[in-house]
């Protein structure tokens, strides 16, 4: 089971998440004293920079929506791992999960 750490994620989507991910992997928010696997971050709500200056170590995983270019721009210069679309990571949460979490 992954810890992962959702960052910026409103309710409603994160919600979504847990539906989507079940119960293999534990989602948890900044004040979890568990260390993340991974880290789900919504770019219009949290500052890449920031996001990947804490977790250095752990794969980062940022989404937004397909008409935020500047965001996904920032986020794959902060270097996250992967950048999508909201809409492809609630296609594909599962998928995306495993690849970055093994």
């Amino acid at each position: 089971m992954a810890t992962i750490l959702v960052a910026g994620v409103d309710l409603f989507f994160r919600g979504k998440l847990d539906a989507l991910l079940g119960t293999s992997h534990k989602l948890v928010s900044t004040e979890s004293i568990d260390p993340p696997d991974l880290v789900i971050v919504d770019i219009a709500r949290v500052d890449p920079d920031e996001v990947a200056d804490a977790y250095p170590d752990t794969p980062i995983l940022g989404f937004t929506n397909h008409t935020d270019t500047d965001g996904l721009r920032r986020a794959r210069a902060a270097g996250f791992d992967r950048v999508v679309a909201r809409s492809a990571l609630a296609e594909r949460a599962g998928e995306l999960v495993e690849e970055l979490v093994g």
